[in-house]
């Protein structure tokens, strides 16, 4: 395996007779998205802490680049903290700046760049935070949500190789949590940033994450990918994750991936011993990239919110349907063949297309071509769950679109 960007060893931290950190071992890897999640209290910004050197630790080491940060010199310190961007919990706004004067502040204080520059790389960040209407409005004057997102702005502006995120969607609905979630992801790979977010968003964060960790009992009992994280046998892994109660998809209102998983595995144990059927659908919106790119992040996210809520209302009681993906659901019918599931796609088929967000009139500024597409497989013979998956992606079909034809189109 790669050498960490950053390795915590044996780190521990005490305020007082508090011990926050006792012997914590970390790994963060460049060009990744590492997510630590953990209850309230239990040191995850501690952490974020001793990576920009607010705080120290008691006994271990940190190392950057195999290098422990105290032996540094102050010019290599330097050097590390302009490479850096930290976006707070409490978002740090200066409450005698505008919204653009935050965001155009690191540009300001750490870079050369003319005032043209500047303005044209902060109005890029306002359009894509959709944050035009605040431009020139204080903190004071905005929401807690929009706040946020002048935050992240700020801390994406100066396009940094390294950014600490200390919760950043707390304060924001569901619907521009998953946006705001989605931003990071898109911007740390059209950047290529290392990112560490501390995080509640179970199981949010978990689609934008290369690797999760989770701090437990002033430790760290896993450190791994979204996968085996969901797969760990892990006796305090499965406690922590089943004990939350945000495993339902907040956006959507859809089943934890994590159970539909389980369930499948068991239908699909049952139709290997010929005792039962199922039918599976994936349903899946295409060209859901180029719409956050084109259109904004936050339609979307209204554009997935509407397929997950049409698709959860179509369903009756034994059935599930969780996100598999940015931009995929998938819906499993227990006990039931191929026409069960054919009923809904063609209820769910003309409910959606009906819905204004397949309204071409409705994107005044850029419109963007895309469809919803639905692959059914039903089950009555043995076959593992990745064959499953792949057979329902071959099976793709559009069952409804937007056409942008007379309006103003750009990809």
């Amino acid at each position: 395996m790669a050498k960490p960007f950053i390795e915590f060893k044996k780190v521990s931290k005490s305020f007082g007779t508090l011990q926050v950190l006792d012997q914590v071992n970390l790994r963060i890897y460049a060009g990744e998205i590492t997510s630590i999640i953990g209850k309230s209290g239990v040191g995850k910004s501690v952490l974020l802490k001793h990576i920009i050197g607010l705080l120290k630790p008691d006994s271990g080491q940190i190392l950057i680049n195999g290098k422990p940060l105290s032996e540094f010199s102050r010019a290599e310190w330097r050097d590390f903290k302009r490479s850096l961007s930290y976006m707070f919990q409490n978002n740090a706004l200066f409450d005698s700046l505008t919204v653009f004067e935050n965001i155009a502040l690191p540009l300001v204080e750490r870079t050369s760049m003319s005032q043209a520059a500047i303005r044209e790389k902060v109005d890029y960040r306002i359009d894509q935070f959709e944050l035009h209407e605040v431009r020139d409005r204080y903190p004071s004057q905005i929401s807690g949500g929009m706040q946020k997102r002048v935050a992240l702005a700020r801390a994406l502006v100066t396009e940094p190789t390294m950014i600490l995120f200390d919760e950043p969607t707390t304060g924001l609905d569901p619907l521009r949590k998953n946006a705001v979630l989605n931003m990071i992801a898109h911007y740390q790979h059209e950047i290529g940033f290392t990112g560490v977010m501390v995080s509640h968003d179970i199981p949010d964060v978990f689609f934008i994450s290369n690797r999760v960790a989770i701090i437990e009992n002033k430790k760290i009992p896993f450190q791994g990918t979204p996968l085996e994280l969901e797969q760990s046998d892990n006796e305090i892994v499965w406690q922590f994750i089943h004990g939350q109660e945000v495993l339902q998809d907040q956006l959507t209102g859809l089943d934890s991936r994590p159970e539909v998983e389980k369930l499948l595995k068991t239908l699909l144990s049952k139709v290997e011993k010929h005792e039962g059927i199922f039918t599976v659908a994936l349903f899946s919106i295409d060209d859901l990239d180029e719409i956050k790119k084109g259109v904004g992040y936050i339609a979307s996210q209204r554009i997935f919110q509407c397929l997950a809520m049409t698709l959860k209302n179509h369903l009756i009681q034994g059935e599930y349907a969780a996100r598999f993906g940015s931009s995929d659901v998938l819906a499993v019918f227990p006990g039931s063949d191929k026409s069960r599931a054919e009923k809904v796609v063609e209820e769910l088929a003309g409910e959606c297309s009906r819905q204004e967000l397949m309204d071409p009139a409705k994107y005044k500024k850029v419109c963007i071509d895309f469809s919803l597409k639905v692959g059914v497989v039903e089950v009555s013979s043995p076959i593992d769950f990745t064959a499953l998956l792949t057979k329902a992606r071959e099976n793709l079909r559009v069952i409804a679109k937007m056409e942008c034809k007379g309006v103003l189109s750009r990809k």
